[in-house]
């Protein structure tokens, strides 16, 4: 297999890019308008009321953000005309037929003009609400997949997913498809219509009830996990990612489709600039908890190999493998990119390099005093975890609620604030648990194939680098990923 020049490839193209707005979409854009200015068009489907929104949620979401400073400098002044020409943001809706656009030239003119269709909207919340996950990460995929057959030219359909919709299974972990209802527990009857009844028929009961909003969220939040555990996943997420990809498998037809399953996605290592990252991604939330001294103790296993891949590799893993179906039309190919086969990352060094980081740079509090942090302590099991909020915690809490009612409620603000620190942590343990005590790796057979033939055969091999061996975590960690998060993430 021979993929040229990619800066060849990507003259002239034209690439619509749904989720716009996502962390892992802005790093694809700003790659290739700062390497390849010849792009024909970037389209970027946002969720948008009309045209107006949609150019606001461009200029204040994704190009006026820090991320674009090296392309900023690079054009100067030219830089809005050449953002104007290079990008056309689109309103749209993926959980609907033709990604929710009415503009008929549009839509005409994109099946006539797409080159490359890269799916990357997703909601990544994995306590997100069954009906919101559902329409985007499944029935998304679906009208995606559609969209794309009505593209004349259409070269490459790439769709991202996640490794962990492999649920909680150990060992070496391949990067093999899901067929049309295959359940990670053997339980039969899973199906996406009757998962889209499921969903309305629920919410139409508690509307009958009269539900309020907050109460249709937790509701719809509980039944995404319900649904998931029947069939053997962890969470809502998780769950409707892994439908996503039956869609893609069972409906694709004869179009080029590649799957990318990215492990957990960090700050970038280099490009644009060591260090950028935006919203709080997995790992990161423990990491602010633990700076500003909410987090004192969890649950886990320390020897635990934790998957984290930077996101500039990722978005080079998603062009070269676009690049590679394009040009040779392969049957559909996944690739897992994460650390855990090539450079494995353990709990037990992210634990030390957030205690030697916060111990030198501490987080400055809103009283404008430092927080003083020490190592975690880390349960190795779930029943010594629960002793140990029930010792700690449980009991304090239970005699403040006694104390309340004998002392008119005097010590309410004490309790509250206890109990949201508690059910704060518990919630996040409830997430994050198959997590913590997860025992596998993923094999990326298929991206080392693909590196490799970049190595031999892609011209621009140093500039579309994807490869975990090159990182030193510990320089990583402690002089790009954790100064990037302070930087962009904590407020």
């Amino acid at each position: 297999m021979e993929l040229g020049s990619a800066l060849q490839f990507l003259d002239n193209k034209s690439i619509l890019v749904t989720g716009g707005t996502g962390f892992l979409a802005k790093i694809f854009v700003e790659k290739i308008l700062r390497v390849q200015p010849n792009v024909k068009k970037l389209y970027l489907l946002v969720r948008a009321a009309d045209h107006k929104s949609a150019i606001h949620r461009l200029h204040h979401e994704i190009v006026g953000k820090d991320l674009f400073r090296n392309l900023k400098k690079k054009c100067g002044t030219n830089f809005s005309s050449f953002i104007s020409q290079k990008i056309t943001v689109i309103p749209g809706d993926l959980t609907h037929q033709d990604l929710g656009l009415h503009d008929s030239d549009l839509l005409q003119l994109l099946c006539k003009e797409l080159d490359v269709l890269l799916n990357l909207a997703a909601t990544t919340n994995f306590d997100e609400r069954y009906d919101v996950a559902l329409g985007l990460n499944t029935l998304g995929a679906k009208y995606v997949v559609d969209f794309a057959k009505k593209c004349a030219k259409l070269q490459v359909l790439v769709h991202v997913s996640t490794a962990y919709v492999s649920g909680e299974r150990s060992g070496l972990i391949v990067e093999n498809s899901y067929r049309m209802g295959e359940t990670l527990n053997g339980v039969s009857g899973l199906d996406v219509n009757i998962e889209k009844q499921v969903v309305e028929d629920q919410l139409h009961l508690l509307r009958l009830q009269g539900a309020s909003d907050k109460d249709i969220t937790v509701a719809m939040k509980d039944l995404g996990i319900q649904r998931a555990r029947r069939y053997g996943w962890p969470n809502t997420y998780v769950f409707t990612k892994a439908m996503g990809e039956m869609m893609v498998g069972e409906l694709k037809d004869i179009i080029p489709a590649v799957i990318i399953r990215p492990t957990i996605v960090t700050s970038t290592y280099k490009e644009p600039f060591p260090g950028w990252v935006e919203g709080i991604r997995t790992i990161d939330s423990l990491a602010v908890g633990y700076a500003k001294g909410k987090l004192t103790f969890f649950l886990g296993d320390l020897e635990a190999i934790v998957d984290v891949i930077p996101a500039d590799m990722v978005v080079n893993a998603i062009i070269v493998a676009m690049i590679a179906e394009a040009r040779h039309q392969q049957p559909q190919t996944i690739y897992q990119v994460g650390s855990s086969i090539r450079n494995p990352l353990r709990y037990s060094n992210l634990q030390d390099y957030g205690f030697r980081y916060f111990t030198k740079n501490p987080w400055i509090n809103k009283d404008g005093k430092p927080v003083i942090v020490s190592k975690v302590t880390v349960m190795n099991s779930m029943d010594s975890f629960q002793r140990y909020m029930a010792f700690r915690y449980l009991l304090l809490l239970k005699g403040l609620e006694l104390a309340n009612a004998a002392f008119c409620h005097f010590f309410q603000g004490v309790y509250s604030n206890l109990n949201r620190k508690i059910n704060w942590v518990m919630r996040l343990v409830d997430i994050y648990r198959p997590y913590l005590f997860f025992n596998a790796t993923f094999d990326d057979l298929n991206t080392e194939k693909l590196r490799m033939t970049a190595r031999t055969s892609l011209v621009e091999n140093d500039m579309l680098y994807f490869d975990p061996k090159s990182i030193d975590w510990e320089d990583y960690f402690m002089n790009i990923h954790i100064p990037g998060i302070v930087k962009y993430i904590f407020k």
